[in-house]
C-alpha cells in the first residue's frame, strides 16, 4: 500500500500577486510573500496550502503536492518515473520528486517538510442543539470576519482521458475510488471521486476528483473551514468585497460537504467546505449516476 498522507498544496502562476494576496487574505488564509511567491496557509501545521508564483504571462495552474510518510516512499515513486529527488527551497524545506501527470500537471511528492506551529483556530461559542445544551448565559460570538481556513481538502481536475489519468494516480499514489460517476449506463464513465488508501485510517471522501472532459484543465480546489457559521459569515464578507460567487451555499449529496465556491481575481475557482464525509478502506467503491453528482441535500443544484 503506498504511504501518502495527504494533499499538501496547489500551485499557480499569477501575474498580479498584490491583487491575489488581497483575495487570499479575504478568503481566510494567512498570507506571506517570500522569494517572489505568495504562500498561503491555514491554521493547521502545514507551512502552506497554496503557492502563487509571479509570471509575466497569463495565469495558469501549475500542479499540486502530496506528502509521503517515508523517504522510502518518496524514492519508490520517484523511481517509477525516473525523476530526481531534490531539496525544496521553500518554507519548511524537505525533499521533493516532481512528476508530470498525463495532462502535463506537475505533481510533487514531498517528504520531510518541517511543520509550522499551528495557529489559533477561530472560536465560536457552543451550539444549543440536542442535549445537553452547552451555551448557557451567553450570546453567540465569533472572532473572525473571514472563513479562517484550516487546510487544503481536495483538488478537482478535468482530464483528457479519465482511465489513463485514473491509472496514473492510482499506481503512483495509491488512490482508491469512492464514487465513480457514469452517464446513462454504468459503462459510460465520466470520472471518479478518489480517496487516499490509508487502510483503517479515516480520510476525506475524496482528495482528488478526475473528470473526463476531453481536455486537461484545473477545475477547482477546496479548503476546509471549521464550521458552517464561518462559511456563511465569509459568504457575506466576500460578497461585500465585490468578489464573484460561482456556486452555493449548499450541501453536496456525494461527500456531504457544506460548500461555497468563489472565483479569484485570475478566474480560478476556490471552494470553502466543512462537514465532509470520512471513510476508510472498508467503505469500498461505488458507482453513481451523474444526477447524484450535481444533486444537493439542500441549496442550489448545478456545478462550479
Amino acid at each position: 500500500m503506498p504511504d501518502i498522507r495527504d494533499l499538501l498544496y496547489v500551485r499557480f502562476e499569477i501575474p498580479d500577486l498584490d491583487k491575489q494576496a488581497q483575495f487570499l487574505t479575504d478568503f481566510g488564509f494567512q498570507v506571506t510573500r517570500e522569494q517572489g511567491c505568495l504562500f498561503a496557509r491555514g491554521y493547521d501545521a502545514q507551512p502552506y496550502a497554496y503557492i502563487a508564483e509571479q509570471t509575466e504571462g497569463a495565469a495558469c495552474f501549475k500542479g499540486m503536492g502530496f506528502e509521503a510518510l517515508s523517504r522510502q516512499e518518496l524514492e519508490r515513486i520517484a523511481a517509477m518515473d525516473s525523476v530526481p529527488i531534490e531539496e525544496v527551497n521553500l518554507p519548511g524545506g524537505g525533499l521533493r520528486a516532481r512528476l508530470i501527470d498525463p495532462d502535463g500537471n506537475e505533481v510533487d511528492i514531498v517528504y520531510g517538510i518541517t511543520k509550522s506551529a499551528p495557529l489559533a483556530p477561530p472560536s465560536r461559542s457552543p451550539l444549543n442543539q440536542d442535549e445537553p445544551r452547552l451555551r448557557l448565559g451567553q450570546r453567540v460570538g465569533f472572532n473572525a470576519n473571514t472563513a479562517a481556513i484550516k487546510r487544503l481538502g481536495h483538488c478537482v481536475l478535468n482530464v483528457t482521458d479519465f482511465r489513463v489519468s485514473e491509472a496514473w494516480y492510482k499506481e503512483r499514489l495509491g488512490f482508491i475510488t469512492s464514487d465513480e460517476i457514469y452517464i446513462g449506463s454504468e459503462e459510460k464513465t465520466l470520472g471518479a471521486f478518489m480517496r487516499l488508501d490509508r487502510g483503517e485510517v479515516y480520510v476525506d471522501h475524496h482528495t482528488l476528483f478526475l473528470v473526463g472532459a476531453g481536455h486537461g484543465e484545473f477545475n477547482h480546489a477546496a479548503f476546509e473551514v471549521c464550521h458552517w457559521d464561518y462559511i456563511m459569515q465569509s459568504h457575506d464578507f466576500l460578497a461585500q468585497q465585490g468578489y464573484e460567487q460561482r456556486w452555493g451555499v449548499g450541501k453536496h449529496l456525494l461527500g456531504s460537504q457544506v460548500f461555497d465556491y468563489w472565483k479569484d481575481p485570475s478566474g480560478f475557482t476556490l471552494e470553502h467546505f466543512t462537514d465532509g464525509d470520512l471513510f476508510n478502506r472498508s467503505f469500498g467503491s461505488h458507482k453513481q449516476p451523474i444526477d447524484k453528482l450535481l444533486a444537493v441535500h439542500w441549496g442550489p443544484e448545478g456545478s462550479p
